[in-house]
């Protein structure tokens, strides 16, 4: 994550772009954005504010040599000769335009930034910011005429949230240069990740924890609640936190001695682990340190709640493993002929 107290935009400007399936032109600037200050005030926090809660980045890829990686090219351009800026962000845009080969893909403006002041784990650097604003939000302006206030509907840009935006940092470490990367509109993300960018997750603790967990929540989904339901689903999951939280280090057959207490568990989550890792097209450490900041943000995403046909929900905590194990009892009413869970507590609220 970055910290963005003392950072400043020394350059900015805006182009279009066009989608080639549509057959939609690019449109370019010439000049850079001279901002008013409440411009200014409003742009800088809106652009950087998605990047300071990411804890995985990304490192550029290609298949050959990452030198011929187009946006590293185009960033190490503008690194080493901040006069060519301008020039290069149109190639930059060229760049996005020639991945546009689908109707889906939109048109949008596009924003190329200079930053200063980034700081990024205890180092301050400069940045180059690509953003694509594709969603444009109807405001009202009001405006006077004849001595009486009118109002009309246009569009703008909304200032909650980038639609999609990159920060390559001018900061390399063993595996290149570090990009960070956010997309609010996913419905396309191979585009922007894949095809325009050509990023891979860096091979850090917090990628390998992340793809773990990720590992988790989908063999508990299609293997564990589908054969032995949703309560022993998030029993799993608790577990699986419990042991993140606990732990400095994934062995992962210490993880399957705590987590499963039967052989034929186990083996069933190796054969789900290959299964994963080749849909995936990554490969799972057998042992690698744990990111506590990536535990602490997924964990937040993982549904722990069991929705019943009869309009009743209970909630599990996923930070404590042994309370459905200890509190809540599954069983089947033979004169009902239906399931229920019994709850056991001492005060309610």
């Amino acid at each position: 994550m970055i910290t963005r107290k003392n950072a400043s935009i020394s350059k900015f400007i805006i182009h279009k772009v066009g989608n080639k399936f549509n057959d939609t032109k690019n449109a370019f600037s010439e000049k850079l954005v001279d901002f008013d200050e409440p411009s200014y005030e409003l742009m800088l926090p809106f652009l950087l504010r998605p990047f300071g809660s990411l804890v995985q980045s990304y490192r550029f890829n290609h298949h050959a040599d990452i030198s011929l990686n187009e946006i590293n090219s185009y960033s190490t351009q503008i690194f080493n000769d901040e006069e060519a800026f301008i020039e290069v962000s149109k190639h930059i845009v060229t760049h996005l335009y020639e991945q546009s080969t689908s109707a889906n893909i939109k048109t949008g403006d596009v924003l190329v930034v200079m930053f200063e002041g980034i700081e990024f784990n205890e180092i301050t650097t400069n940045a180059l910011g690509i953003f694509k604003i594709e969603n444009k939000v109807n405001f009202f302006q009001t405006y006077l005429e004849n001595n009486s206030y009118d109002v009309l509907v246009q569009k703008g840009i909304s200032s909650k949230k980038v639609d999609k935006g990159c920060l390559i940092l001018n900061q390399s470490d063993n595996e290149g240069q570090i990009v960070l990367s956010v997309d609010n509109n996913s419905y396309d993300a191979q585009y922007w990740l894949n095809q325009f960018l050509n990023i891979k997750y860096a091979d850090d603790a917090n990628n390998h924890t992340h793809q773990y967990i990720e590992l988790c929540k989908e063999f508990s989904e299609e293997i564990i609640k589908s054969t032995y339901g949703a309560h022993e689903h998030n029993n799993f999951l608790a577990k699986t936190i419990d042991f993140f939280k606990e732990n400095e280090v994934v062995n992962v057959e210490r993880f399957k001695d705590e987590v499963f207490e039967e052989d034929k568990h186990k083996t069933l989550f190796d054969d789900y682990k290959k299964t994963f890792e080749d849909e995936q097209n990554i490969v799972i450490r057998n042992q690698f340190d744990i990111a506590e900041s990536v535990v602490n943000k997924d964990k937040k995403k993982i549904k722990t709640d069991i929705k019943l046909d009869t309009h009743i929900q209970i909630k599990l905590d996923i930070d404590a493993p042994d309370a459905s194990a200890e509190y809540l009892e599954r069983g089947y009413d033979d004169e009902k002929k239906m399931h229920y869970y019994k709850v056991f507590f001492n005060a309610e609220s």
